[in-house]
């Protein structure tokens, strides 16, 4: 058993997961060894756990339009992985889907990325993960964060949730696409092509 195997084994026998183990329900990451991007997201959502892969719906599309890279180059290249604040849909709340776990992270994500030693660039996708991985350095919002992004290179690179209900955002700051984008995809293909 590899070490991806024994982690997926133990997340899975895990108390604290028992009741999605009890569903049925698959942790949802994409891991490599051969990795050179880590993506760090929020929980997945309840479609995304339903089609037990990370980012197949528009977000991804967009994600995917973002980073410059094609479905291929995504899932099949081994060189991007993704993990997510939390591997479980957390559920529903009033205003949307519950936030990830808080200390989930801490006992998994370090365990993955010792087994994921090349990665060279993680991106931090959304307030969760930002707030988990940019602390003490973090600015008060994600607005900031994203603004500012350039505090953070060559190790993070913080990006909005791609989600089509952030299109307001991305209207009221066109520097994120005139700008930040552009650079974003520099810093993809650099380390893609390393």
């Amino acid at each position: 058993m590899d070490k991806f195997e024994m982690l997926r084994t133990q997340i899975k026998h895990d108390s604290e997961n028992k009741v999605f183990t009890e569903k049925g329900w698959e942790p949802i990451y994409m891991v490599d060894a051969r990795a050179r991007i880590l993506i760090i997201g929020q929980a997945p959502g309840a479609k995304t756990q339903e089609m037990k892969g990370v980012f197949h719906d528009q977000s991804g599309v967009r994600l995917r339009s973002w980073m410059g890279v094609d479905d291929s180059i995504f899932y099949e290249s081994g060189l991007i992985a993704v993990l997510p604040m939390d591997f479980y849909f957390p559920g529903h709340g009033k205003q949307g889907d519950l936030p990830p776990r808080p200390e989930f992270y801490q006992k998994w994500h370090p365990q993955f990325l010792e087994a994921m030693p090349h990665i060279e660039l993680i991106i931090l996708v959304g307030m969760y993960a930002q707030n988990a991985y940019l602390k003490p350095s973090a600015y008060k919002t994600i607005t900031e964060n994203v603004l500012h992004y350039k505090a953070f290179l060559p190790h993070y690179f913080p990006l909005i949730h791609p989600s089509p209900r952030n299109q307001v955002w991305m209207s009221r700051h066109p520097e994120f696409a005139e700008e930040i984008l552009p650079d974003f995809r520099k810093c993809i293909q650099k380390v893609l092509n390393t």
